[in-house]
């Protein structure tokens, strides 16, 4: 548990989870949710308030040097030396952690080469592309070789070409044998990559479970999205047919097993629409149905 006693607001409250050795493991929520306090937990940049907690077997409010020598942490804000080029954002990174000289040169080689930023090595960061700056955050985290890597929504800003480029690095260090724990706001990359994943609200745990078990277990297999300028006798058409539906502006959601079969029978009873779109149920399908559509700030 976390709460802040100068608001005071429960950030975090009682959750209950673990992470599998070389696994990746996921965590999803909206904003205020509580993830990155949690993340902030394991880091050990953050004091739990209550709770039990042990990261790599180890008490964070005990042994938080050793902790942090075993970890690499991607944080969420973009924040490399800035009065540094490239190759000394990880050179002194290194030093941090009492790397010999020619180790932390070596390793500061192979890590630029591992997110292609090989011909980037004196560019001062401030000349670097945001994809750029996440990528070198990435091998900064990497540099003490750490057994399980903490990252914090790793991808957030980035292209398609950087966040699929980040992706293929991450994979590769789970086959390596790192434990990944990450947040993030793209439904994609969690399908992308966790093993398993929860879904916070609230600085609870709402559900657990693998990406394929979270659909197959709270949503139908199809989705159906309905436009219409009255959407009142389609939702009362989709009710009657004991299906669960839900309103998202000029949309009707509908979740079905058969969506060929639902069209047809609104054609029939000349139910009027103007256009239907029908889709796959993904993870974002979960997450709205357990979170609700409203924005929350």
């Amino acid at each position: 548990m976390k709460r802040y006693a100068a608001s005071n607001e429960t950030a975090v409250d009682g959750i209950d989870f673990a992470v599998r050795d070389r696994e990746c493991f996921g965590f999803l929520g909206p904003n205020g949710a509580g993830k990155t306090t949690t993340m902030s937990m394991i880091s050990c940049r953050v004091h739990r308030t209550a709770g039990e907690l042990t990261v790599l077997g180890l008490d964070p409010e005990e042994r938080p040097r050793e902790i942090k020598a075993a970890i690499g942490v991607v944080p969420q804000e973009n924040f490399p030396d800035f009065m540094l080029n490239v190759e000394e954002n990880l050179l002194i990174h290194a030093n941090y952690f009492g790397i010999d000289k020619t180790d932390a040169r070596n390793r500061t080689r192979e890590l630029l080469e591992f997110v292609q930023l090989q011909d980037r090595g004196n560019w001062h960061v401030q000349n670097l592309s945001g994809g750029m700056k996440r990528r070198l955050l990435i091998a900064r985290a990497l540099i003490n070789r750490p057994s399980l890597l903490v990252l914090d929504e790793p991808t957030t800003g980035l292209d398609p070409q950087a966040r699929h480029l980040v992706w293929e690095r991450l994979r590769d260090l789970k086959r390596r044998g790192v434990t990944l724990i990450i947040t993030t706001h793209y439904m994609e990359e969690a399908a992308q990559l966790c093993d398993r994943l929860v879904i916070m609200h609230r600085g609870k745990i709402l559900v657990e479970g693998s990406p394929q078990e979270l659909i197959s277990t709270h949503v139908a297999p199809e989705v159906v999205e309905l436009t219409a300028v009255d959407l009142a006798p389609l939702e009362k058409a989709v009710a009657a047919r004991g299906l669960d539906s839900e309103r998202a502006g000029d949309r009707l959601i509908a979740h079905t097993d058969d969506a060929e079969t639902l069209l047809k029978e609104l054609g029939a009873a000349r139910i009027d629409y103007e256009s239907a779109l029908v889709r796959p149920a993904g993870l974002e399908d979960v997450f709205l149905k357990l979170t609700g559509r409203r924005l929350e700030e």
